[in-house]
């Protein structure tokens, strides 16, 4: 039986990461500073891809190892696909 894991790496992550690849449906338990849950996954999310574990509004951080990595462009549900579709950089050039 194949084991498929996510990391929550700090606990003020709005994030996951998937150790696994995943299909749109299934359910992972995530260890939350406030308990346990368990998120139905929205999307097909591929290895190394970022899961919403906290609903994120438009224009909000999203945060991975305790700090912010970009800002989510458009409202992003808990159990989403994290990537560039959904995320803008902080990065302003000079």
């Amino acid at each position: 039986m194949e084991v498929k894991r996510t990391v929550l790496v700090h606990e003020s992550d709005n994030v996951l990461t998937a150790f696994s690849d995943f299909s749109a449906g299934e359910i992972v338990s995530v260890q939350l500073d406030t308990g346990d849950i368990e998120v139905e996954l929205l999307d097909d999310i591929a290895f190394g891809h970022k899961i919403a574990v906290r609903s994120i509004e438009a224009g909000s951080p999203i945060v991975k190892y305790g700090c912010t990595i970009g800002k989510a462009t458009q409202e992003i549900k808990i159990g989403q696909w994290v990537h560039t579709h959904n995320v803008g950089d902080d990065y302003q050039e000079n």
